[in-house]
């Protein structure tokens, strides 16, 4: 079966590099990615970007905690609805909703994907909906409780059936943070989320600062995890490496 993975950039964040990597100074421009997975059974969204409240209101609709930390570059047309348009896709009949997990810059477009089945770990969406720890983990509910019908899942899930899509944990930057590896023609490919910030997150294994971290242990657990996939050949795509996405052909090319 033929898989395709489309890179989306649906906007930028300027934002504290010491919240990517712990002991670095300065601010730093990152992507905001979303990815489009073409499977002959079905249509599947990985993560949709930042809300029209961003676009609206800048970093003041992220609320006084965050605010603090980040300036949104966020233009009409950068939507996750516009960008799926731009690949005759509609927004309204994608099939799945990948969360790797529910910050701002991840779930922010759900409301946009209004049909889509929401695929998320039960650690994840406990997390999110437990007052305390969604306090804890600076969710914000606008962002992804949208009414949709939800599958919570509980560790790695095949998606369409047949191993070519599969959800992994790789959960301690959030309770329950998941990656989606891909088996496509060019070769395995796993997008990454916030597991694995940037490339020199993993080449150096430096984690974020403490503040961006739920579960330090568990975050290098995961970057082990997805350091082993890229050293059996799997292709990873960071999360937020400005520098990387240079170099990531963006929709409606395939990155396959």
């Amino acid at each position: 079966m033929s898989v395709d993975v489309f890179a989306m950039t649906c906007g930028w964040l300027t934002m504290p590099l010491p919240l990517l990597l712990e002991g670095t100074e300065g601010d730093i421009r990152i992507p905001v990615p979303s990815y489009l997975v073409r499977h002959p059974r079905g249509t599947l969204l990985f993560d949709s970007g930042l809300s029209l409240r961003t676009q609206r209101e800048g970093a003041a609709a992220l609320g006084p905690e965050l605010a603090p930390y980040f300036q949104v570059h966020f233009s009409p047309g950068e939507e996750i609805s516009a960008r799926l348009a731009a690949c005759e896709v509609d927004a309204g009949r994608v099939d799945f909703l990948v969360s790797s997990h529910l910050h701002f810059d991840h779930c922010g477009g759900h409301e946009l994907i209004p049909n889509a089945r929401h695929v998320v770990q039960k650690r994840e969406w406990e997390a999110a909906t437990v007052p305390e720890l969604r306090a804890a983990n600076h969710f914000d509910p606008r962002d992804y409780d949208h009414g949709h019908a939800r599958l919570e899942i509980d560790g790695e899930h095949d998606v369409f059936g047949d191993g070519s899509v599969r959800c992994i944990p790789t959960p301690g930057h959030t309770p329950g943070h998941q990656s989606l590896l891909v088996e496509t023609a060019g070769g395995r490919m796993v997008l990454c989320g916030d597991a694995c910030y940037l490339r020199r997150t993993i080449e150096e294994m430096r984690l974020p600062d403490p503040l961006a971290v739920s579960d330090a242990a568990g975050m290098r657990a995961s970057l082990e995890k997805l350091r082993a996939l890229r050293d059996a050949g799997a292709r990873l795509m960071y999360g937020h490496d400005p520098e990387f996405w240079t170099t990531v052909p963006q929709a409606p090319l395939a990155l396959t």
